[in-house]
């Protein structure tokens, strides 16, 4: 099993239905890029929709974090890549970021996913073999620089008050 580092998923174009009332892609919409992009991506480690018809273990996204950076339009083509971060026995790190086909970005996105044995459902610890192939590819990621911004947080900055 070998996964590219990183990931890069195939070009996507932003559709019709997509498009808000400001005239642009609406929330949701980056969501679903990076989800097919994840979903591709967990295909190639082992992770994908047979594993979880087959073996009844699947992935559940327990957060997410989305910074919005440059907006995209109707018809705007963007390929989105994947990042894995780091891992346990039962969960994925990962960082995506959203590109335009010109290079410029779009939106990142960092998750933390956990692995789930359908039957509870409840977080379970990965199968050795697949245990294996997230190691795997994790090692092939560790080569990658450390994406800027990752592990960001949100918060307001406020500027001090004069005289304080």
């Amino acid at each position: 099993m070998t996964i590219a580092a990183p990931f890069v998923s195939r070009v996507m174009e932003i559709e019709k239905d997509w498009i808000d009332y400001n005239g642009h892609l609406n929330m949701a919409y980056y969501n679903v890029l990076f989800d097919r992009c994840m979903d591709d991506a967990l295909e190639g480690i082992g992770l994908g929709a047979s594993y979880a018809r087959d073996r009844r273990l699947t992935i559940y996204t327990a957060e997410i974090h989305v910074c919005y950076v440059q907006e995209l339009h109707l018809g705007d083509k963007v390929a989105v890549t994947f990042q894995l971060l780091d891992h346990d026995e039962k969960r994925l790190r990962a960082y995506q970021e959203i590109r335009h086909v010109d290079g410029w970005l779009a939106a990142t996105c960092e998750s933390l996913s956990l692995h789930v044995d359908m039957a509870g459902p409840k977080v379970a610890p990965f199968p050795p073999d697949i245990a294996q192939k997230v190691a795997a590819a994790q090692a092939a990621h560790a080569a990658l620089p450390a994406p800027e911004r990752a592990g960001r947080s949100i918060g307001i900055s406020r500027k001090p008050k004069p005289g304080a």
